[in-house]
C-alpha cells in the first residue's frame, strides 16, 4: 500500500485523492473537449477578470487554499525561526537558481537544438515567455501542493509570504536583466490583487474560522469536512484552464510540445535540486515537500500578464506563459506522488 494511498484513507478524501491524476487527466480531455465545443461559454469564463485575474478561476482557487488556511495557527510562527533551512533553500533556488537555469534551457532548445523549425524571432518571443514564467514563483497553488503532500500549513504560508515580498522587489529587475529589457512595465495591479486574493484574504477567513470554532477538536473536524472542496476546486480549476486553452492546443500542437520540453526539464530538475537540498539539510518532509513545490511551480498570472503586456496578446512569449499553465498540473501531480511516497526517508 503506497504512501498516497494512507493519506487518502487518513485524510478522508477516499476515491478523491486516491485516484487524483485519473480524474485531472478526465478534466484535461473535458476542457479541451468544453473549449472546442462552446467556445462561447469559454469565452464568458475568460471575460470575467479585474487586472488579469480570472474571477471564476479565483473562486476555485479559494475553495483549493481555504481548508489550508483554516490549519494555519499564529501561534506556532515562532517555530520558523527554529528551522530556517527550508526557507533559505527556498529562496536561493528561487531567486538566485531557477530564473536563470530557465533562461539557459530556453536559449538552449530555440536557438539550437529547436532551431531547423523555429524561426528565430518566435524562438526569441518564446525564450521571453519562458523567462518571465521562470522569475515568478507560484503564490496560490502551493497552498493546493503542500496540502496534497501534508505539509506544514503555517511554514508554508510563512514561505509564500517571503517570496511575494522579494517578488515586488526582485521580479522586475531580473526579468530586465536576463530579457535586455531596460524599460519594462510590470502589471503592478496584478500583482498585488492576486496576492490579495490567494494569500490574504484565504489566510483571514481562516483564522477568522479558527476563532469562530474555537477547540482543536472543532477546528480537525471542520478541516476534514471542507478537505473534499480542495480537490474538487482544483479538478474544476484544471477543466477551466485547458476550456481557456483547447482552441489553441488543438491549433498548435507541434509549437506547445516543443515548449513544454525545456519547461519540463525545468520542473523535475529544480524540484530535484530543492528536494535534494532539503534532504541533505535534514529538513523535516513537512517543511521540505512545500519548499520545492514553491520553486516548481509558477505565479502563471504574473507571468502571462507580463508577456501579453509587453509583446502583445497573439505573442509568441504569451504562448510560451499559457503552455507553461498546461504543463504545470500534471507535473505537479507527478511530484506530489513522489514526495508522498519518499515521505518515510526524511528525518
Amino acid at each position: 500500500m503506497t504512501d498516497t494511498h494512507l493519506s487518502a484513507k487518513d485524510s478522508g478524501l477516499g476515491v478523491f485523492e486516491r485516484y487524483l491524476s485519473v480524474w485531472i487527466a478526465l478534466a484535461i480531455i473535458l476542457g479541451i473537449g468544453i473549449g472546442a465545443i462552446a467556445p462561447g461559454l469559454v469565452e464568458a469564463v475568460a471575460a470575467a477578470e479585474v487586472a488579469s485575474v480570472n474571477l471564476v478561476v479565483a473562486v476555485l482557487i479559494w475553495a483549493m487554499i481555504y481548508p489550508m488556511m483554516v490549519g494555519v495557527d499564529l501561534s506556532t510562527l515562532s517555530g520558523v525561526a527554529k528551522q530556517p533551512r527550508g526557507l533559505i533553500v527556498t529562496l536561493i533556488v528561487n531567486w538566485l537558481i531557477k530564473p536563470f537555469t530557465m533562461a539557459f534551457l530556453a536559449v538552449l532548445f530555440f536557438e539550437y537544438v529547436f532551431a531547423p523549425w523555429i524561426s528565430p524571432q518566435d524562438a526569441a518571443q518564446y525564450t521571453a515567455g519562458l523567462i518571465l514564467l521562470g522569475a515568478a514563483p507560484c503564490t496560490a497553488m502551493v497552498f493546493v501542493w503542500s496540502q496534497l503532500t501534508r505539509g506544514d500549513a503555517t511554514y508554508t504560508l510563512i514561505q509564500v509570504s517571503v517570496n511575494d515580498i522579494i517578488m515586488v522587489f526582485a521580479f522586475a529587475p531580473i526579468v530586465a536583466f536576463l530579457l535586455g529589457v531596460t524599460d519594462i512595465t510590470v502589471p503592478w495591479q496584478t500583482l498585488v490583487t492576486a496576492t490579495i486574493l490567494y494569500v490574504v484574504l484565504p489566510l483571514a477567513a481562516g483564522l477568522l474560522t479558527r476563532r469562530i470554532l474555537g477547540s482543536k477538536q472543532a477546528i480537525d473536524a471542520f478541516t476534514a469536512r471542507i478537505k473534499p472542496w480542495s480537490i474538487i476546486g482544483l479538478i474544476a480549476t484544471v477543466v477551466i484552464l485547458f476550456g481557456l486553452q483547447g482552441e489553441l492546443i488543438l491549433a498548435n500542437p507541434f509549437v506547445i510540445a516543443l515548449i513544454a520540453v525545456p519547461i519540463l526539464i525545468q520542473s523535475y530538475g529544480i524540484f530535484a535540486l530543492a528536494y535534494g537540498a532539503a534532504y541533505a539539510m535534514r529538513v523535516p518532509h513537512r517543511i521540505a515537500a512545500p519548499c520545492a513545490m514553491i520553486g516548481t511551480s509558477n505565479f502563471f498570472e504574473l507571468a502571462v500578464a507580463v508577456a501579453i503586456s509587453l509583446f502583445g496578446l497573439n505573442s509568441g512569449a504569451a504562448l510560451a506563459t499559457v503552455v507553461g499553465v498546461l504543463v504545470e498540473v500534471p507535473v505537479m501531480l507527478s511530484l506530489v506522488a513522489f514526495a508522498n511516497r519518499t515521505r518515510a526517508r526524511f528525518a
